[in-house]
C-alpha cells in the first residue's frame, strides 16, 4: 500500500487537508506520520501552544495535526494571538491546525471565526459548543459551515451536544467534533460508551471526524482508537510516552527503582 493510500485509509484524515497533494501526515523529507506507525488507525494531533515545540514536532513528522486553545496559549506566555498563529502557519502548511475563537457573544464568535479561517488553507476554527451562559452555538455553526468554514466544534461532553451539532453541519465540509473524554472521566464516568456513541452519531457526516480530547494517560490513545475515534490529541508529555508501547514491564520496574535511587543521590538525602 502506498504512503498516500495508508494515510487516506487511516481514519480518513486526508479529507482534513486542502493543501496540494495534501494528505495529512505527508511532509517532504519527513518520516511516516504517527498514524502510519505501529499499525495505528487513529490520527495523533499535538495539543499545545509552545511554538518551537510545535515546529519541532512537525519537522519530525510525529503527528498528523495540531490543536491549541486560549488557556494553553496563556500558559505558554502567548501575548499576541495573530503573531503566534503567523509563526506557526509560516511552516505548518500541510496538516490541520485548529485555532479557537474567544468571543462570548455569537456575533463576535462568527466575526472572529471568519477572520481566523482566512489565515490558511489548513486552518480549522474552534467554536465552543455553547457560550459561558450555556446557550447553544448551533446557529453560528450552521452559518459558518454553510459558508464553507471548516470547524472544530469543541468543549463537548455529551452525546446530545454531538447530535445537535451534527444536525447543522454541512456533510460536504470537513469538520472535527471534539469531545473532552478526559473531563468526562474526571467526573467518575466512563467516557468510552459516550465516545463510541458519538462516533455512531457522526457517521452520517462523511467528512466529520470525532476527536478524543483531554486524554490523561497513554492508555487513552488506544482506548480512543478501539472505540472508533478518528483523532486523539496528545500533549508533548503523552507523545513522548508513546515510545513505551509494549515495553518489558520487568525492565520498566528496574528503571523505576533506578530513578528513585539516582534522585535520592542527587538530592543528597541522609538518614
Amino acid at each position: 500500500m502506498s504512503k498516500r493510500d495508508k494515510t487516506a485509509s487511516a481514519g480518513g484524515l486526508a479529507t482534513l487537508s486542502r493543501t496540494p497533494g495534501g494528505a495529512a501526515g505527508e511532509r517532504a523529507g519527513a518520516g511516516p506520520s504517527a498514524l502510519q506507525r505501529d499499525g495505528r488507525k487513529i490520527g495523533l494531533f499535538a495539543d499545545g501552544a509552545n511554538v518551537q515545540e510545535m515546529l519541532t514536532t512537525h519537522r519530525a513528522g510525529a503527528v498528523d495535526g495540531f490543536t491549541t486553545n486560549p488557556t494553553l496559549m496563556r500558559q505558554a506566555g502567548v501575548t499576541d494571538y495573530v503573531a503566534f498563529a503567523r509563526d506557526l502557519l509560516a511552516e505548518i502548511k500541510d496538516v490541520p491546525i485548529s485555532f479557537e475563537v474567544f468571543a462570548d457573544d455569537f456575533a463576535g464568535m462568527e466575526r472572529q471565526a471568519r477572520l481566523i479561517a482566512g489565515w490558511g488553507e489548513n486552518v480549522f476554527v474552534k467554536i465552543p459548543v455553547t457560550n459561558t451562559r450555556g446557550e447553544s452555538s448551533r446557529e453560528v455553526v450552521r452559518r459558518l459551515c454553510g459558508a464553507g468554514v471548516r470547524l472544530n466544534v469543541t468543549a463537548m461532553l455529551t452525546v446530545d451536544q454531538v447530535r445537535e451539532v451534527c444536525e447543522v453541519l454541512d456533510p460536504k465540509v470537513p469538520s472535527i467534533l471534539s469531545l473532552f473524554a478526559g473531563r468526562i472521566a474526571d467526573t467518575g464516568r466512563d467516557p468510552i460508551p459516550i465516545m463510541h456513541e458519538a462516533v455512531i452519531v457522526a457517521r452520517r457526516l462523511p467528512l466529520a471526524k470525532v476527536l478524543w480530547a483531554s486524554p490523561r494517560e497513554v492508555l487513552n490513545v488506544y482506548q480512543a482508537e478501539a472505540c472508533g475515534c478518528h483523532i486523539v490529541t496528545c500533549t508533548k508529555a503523552l507523545l513522548d510516552k508513546l515510545a513505551l508501547r509494549d515495553k518489558d514491564l520487568t525492565e520498566y520496574s528496574r528503571e523505576t527503582v533506578e530513578m528513585f535511587f539516582r534522585d535520592a543521590l542527587r538530592a543528597g538525602y541522609t538518614l
